[in-house]
């Protein structure tokens, strides 16, 4: 019973596939603002998730040396 309610909602639920391009016609622009946009987000996200890795890269070396000096 449950697979039959998650295949009709996963089927039936097409209605809001438009992509955010539409929303700036509405404001006057062409869709190479909303193309910008959402390239601008995905850079923000990477560069997001390298300095994070970064940042925890310096703690795994800071707490090695804490156990070394501690050992």
């Amino acid at each position: 019973m449950r697979l039959i309610a998650v295949l009709t909602l996963l089927l039936t639920g097409t209605s809001a596939a438009a992509h955010p391009g539409h929303l700036v016609d509405v404001a006057g622009h062409d869709h190479w603002v909303a193309g910008a946009a959402i390239g601008l987000a995905g850079l923000a996200a990477i560069w997001g998730a390298l300095k994070g890795k970064k940042a925890n890269a310096e703690e795994a070396e800071l707490e090695k040396e804490l156990e070394e000096e501690a050992a």
